[in-house]
């Protein structure tokens, strides 16, 4: 028994579905009218189930039928996309993707992983710097895209996640309850260090300073060491670290923004297919409610 579905069956059977009958299906299929009638009949034998119910002028499903569309419908996406794949251009050449240290590791391996499967022929290089050096270098055209992390929310064609910024420290640390508070804020470029500083000052605290370098590993390892807590986003907090207690007296923080930044104008098809890639990457692990 052949177990190899024709997709041209498949693609009659929609049009008909869709359509009600079998002289308009064949002009959107761009075929006779018999020809169309001789494809439901093949796919009708090759199920050995009528499919169509055409005792009323106007073909309905019957309930084989219904049960069909669905996966009819999945089969002939699937068909398409392929198709589309194999039969797109062989991009060369390098994107120079921006992406801030403390969510590059979390977000990116597995869209990169893909992107690089599919298009075997483009190297994707990481610039890794804060979220306003890497505005400038797009702005620049030094890169051609980048990932930020904003307290102001993109537009739907840039928003990718929304979170929380939060207090992190060691787990089951100390350091949250040392006066004067120790904080590791990073170079004064970090995105986080001015609302982490217009927090601590607005509750009144008395803090200082910790770990002012631009690498993340650096505070990491600070944190790691229980010498002094952080504001990070919390869905990006490494296994190694803990949110703190939001009633241990620390100020709350606001709500920041993964957006997908691209040029005004100029960006290439593959620079394009890359942005698609990252938004269908995150969108897939945290899907709107």
């Amino acid at each position: 028994m052949n177990r190899d579905i024709d997709v041209g069956l498949i693609r009659a059977f929609l049009a008909v579905a869709e359509s009600g009958g079998m002289t308009r299906a064949a002009q959107v299929l761009n075929l006779t009218q018999g020809a169309v009638s001789q494809q439901i009949k093949r796919l009708e034998g090759y199920f050995g189930k009528q499919l169509f119910d055409r005792r009323q002028k106007q073909m309905q499903l019957t309930p084989d039928g219904e049960k069909l569309v669905a996966s009819a419908n999945r089969l002939l996406a699937l068909n398409d996309e392929l198709l589309q794949l194999m039969r797109q251009p062989e991009f060369t050449g390098e994107i120079l993707l921006g992406v801030p240290p403390d969510i590059v590791r979390p977000f990116l391996p597995p869209i990169l992983k893909r992107f690089s499967r599919e298009f075997p022929n483009i190297r994707v290089t990481l610039i890794s710097d804060s979220t306003p050096v890497l505005l400038e270098m797009l702005k620049k055209q030094e890169i051609d895209l980048t990932l930020t992390t904003e307290s102001v929310k993109g537009d739907p064609e840039e928003l990718l996640l929304t979170d929380a910024l939060v207090w992190i420290g060691a787990i089951n640390g100390e350091a949250s309850h040392r006066q004067p508070l120790p904080v590791a804020l990073g170079l004064e470029s970090c995105d986080f260090r001015a609302s982490a500083v217009e927090a601590l000052n607005g509750a009144g605290l008395e803090w200082i300073s910790i770990c002012q370098v631009g690498s993340i590993e650096p505070v990491l390892a600070t944190l790691e060491a229980d010498m002094a807590i952080a504001p990070y986003m919390s869905q990006v907090i490494p296994e190694s670290l803990a949110m703190l207690d939001p009633g241990s007296g620390l100020p709350p923080l606001p709500r920041y923004y993964i957006n997908l930044r691209l040029p005004g104008r100029g960006a290439s098809m593959i620079v394009q297919e890359l942005a698609q890639q990252i938004r269908s990457g995150f969108a897939l692990r945290y899907p709107a409610p």
